[in-house]
């Protein structure tokens, strides 16, 4: 799905709302849940300035990023350059959403906090077990359904770009499939390079037994 404006501009009041909601936090010494993100150790500049620009060096800066983390006491998140974060926009979809919903709400009203320090720590990391388990499912089940359609379209030719090596020596490297964007193994039967394209056709692939296998098809020009 395309970035449009608009998008970008909810993504951004999202992120805003949550940087005024920790702040609020912390101001009044409210126990919510916050999140931060610790600092990543990258590359040098030149080292990281050398892998092309756009997916390929997007990928090497994402293997250096650590997870971001939950707890009561607010820090810095790095991969939004914010000083306090903490997350209220989706008090659907996540519980520790409405938890800040209920704790800010109450002191709004003047009314006694819902949950102590402990209760919140208690149930942060409960959710912290699930959700990660549930982070696991969901990208086994993308990885897997992805996998079935590409099964299901054995004659299609993807156009794939090389993003990094996960075994150099073995000629084993992870590609993109730039219209599905999926990351998936590939072994070269050439030399290539980071930031390559190239067009690939699957061969095998068995999402039961989380294998597939890649050609890259080579296309001679018309003469």
């Amino acid at each position: 799905m395309d970035d449009s404006t608009a998008r970008m501009l909810v993504a951004e009041m999202m992120i805003l709302a949550g940087e005024l909601a920790a702040r609020y936090g912390q101001a009044h010494s409210l126990p919510i849940p916050y999140r931060y993100q610790p600092q990543p150790e990258l590359p040098p500049d030149e080292e990281l300035l050398a892998v092309p620009a756009g997916p390929a060096r997007a990928c090497a800066v994402r293997r250096c990023m650590p997870r971001s983390e939950m707890g009561l006491t607010p820090g810095r998140h790095a991969g939004l350059g914010l000083e306090l974060y903490t997350q209220v926009t989706s008090p659907i979809r996540r519980y520790t959403d409405l938890l800040a919903h209920f704790q800010i709400k109450a002191h709004l009203q003047g009314e006694p906090l819902p949950f102590t320090a402990q209760e919140i720590q208690d149930i942060v990391m409960c959710l912290g077990t699930a959700v990660k388990e549930a982070s696991t499912v969901e990208r086994q089940t993308n990885r897997y359904w992805g996998l079935e359609y590409l099964r299901r379209n054995p004659d299609e030719v993807w156009e794939a770009l090389m993003l990094r090596w996960l075994r150099e020596d073995s000629n084993l490297g992870l590609i993109l499939l730039e219209d599905l964007g999926l990351e998936l193994a590939m072994r070269f039967g050439r030399s290539v390079a980071i930031g390559d394209r190239l067009e690939v056709k699957v061969t095998h692939c068995d999402p039961r037994s989380d294998v597939i296998n890649f050609q890259e098809m080579i296309f001679e020009a018309a003469q």
